[in-house]
């Protein structure tokens, strides 16, 4: 009996510092309660190779055409067309995971920024970018196919690398591991 006991105050002791030392990775944004729920159309964008942990983040959401992709969001509005943006405040230390809600499962381009001065306007020489596809950037705006990401009826996780401007010839690029 007592080294039945034992072996389950044992069991207990070794498995409750296992469960408590698993991080939980919340989402952040306006829209981190639908990840959290996972019943409804959504995109939950795992960001990796930040510079720093200034300014915030911001995802956004396009119709999945050339035509529509990065295209000012208030044409696309008065177009009645679909765009949706999501800001979030930079955590100070962390995993970086962004949720968007989208109004049904369906093909979205999806853009990220780092808003690293926050003056809501995107400047080239401070601020990055990535898209889903992790392609290099360089000089010029991403094309909508390394944009893209088929959305489910639940959440659907895409990974996103942050670039930055390396230098004015080579463009922007993920910052070097190190």
């Amino acid at each position: 009996m007592k080294s039945k006991m034992l072996a389950m105050i044992v069991s207990a002791v070794l498995i409750v510092p296992a469960v408590a030392a698993v991080p939980a990775i919340a989402a952040i944004g306006s829209d981190a309660a639908a990840c959290e729920i996972g019943n409804e159309p959504a995109i939950l964008a795992d960001i990796s190779g930040l510079k720093d942990r200034t300014g915030r983040v911001k995802l956004e959401l396009y119709p999945a055409t050339d035509a529509d992709f990065l295209k000012d969001d208030r044409d696309l509005i008065a177009q009645k067309k679909f765009f949706r943006r999501v800001w979030a405040d930079m955590p100070a230390s962390g995993h970086v995971e962004v949720c968007i809600k989208v109004p049904h499962p369906g093909r979205y381009a999806l853009f990220f920024t780092h808003d690293r001065d926050g003056k809501n306007k995107f400047n080239f020489r401070v601020d990055g970018a990535g898209v889903p596809s992790n392609r290099r950037i360089g000089m010029s705006r991403p094309k909508l196919d390394a944009a893209v990401v088929d959305v489910g009826s639940g959440v659907t996780v895409t990974h996103i690398r942050a670039q930055y401007l390396r230098s004015i010839l080579t463009g922007f690029g993920p910052l070097k591991d190190g």
